[in-house]
């Protein structure tokens, strides 16, 4: 089984910055990308961000570009969000999402999400 435990989430103005985390363990041969998806109040879940574990590739939902940056610390099978001049429409449930190949043999990924953590931008 894979875990992602995701961190970082709080309450912040407007124009502030959060930064959130999220570690993958549990029975994982690689990874082969992680990512970050949003879900505000009555809203459908929605893409925000995604990075490729070899080669470093990222890519960014139209409303999140130049404001938030994502990244990856191989070593500790962590994906990081950085969320900077943040708007009250951030305000979500942010899910970290994995791609991962469980053993040598896998022909395929399997997909997993975490638990979320809130994020809320207000004044």
């Amino acid at each position: 089984q894979v875990q992602l435990v995701e961190s970082g989430g709080g309450l912040v103005q407007p124009g502030g910055s959060l930064k959130l985390s999220c570690a993958a363990s549990g029975n994982i041969f690689s990874i082969y990308a992680m990512g970050w998806h949003r879900q505000a109040p009555g809203k459908q879940r929605e893409f925000v961000a995604k990075i490729m574990w070899s080669g470093g590739r990222t890519n960014y939902a139209e409303a999140v570009k130049g404001r938030f940056t994502i990244s990856r610390d191989n070593a500790k099978n962590t994906v990081y969000l950085q969320l900077n001049s943040l708007k009250p429409d951030d305000t979500a449930v942010y899910y970290c999402a994995a791609d991962v190949f469980l053993t040598v043999a896998s022909m395929k990924t399997n997909d997993y999400w975490g638990q979320g953590t809130q994020v809320t931008v207000s004044s």
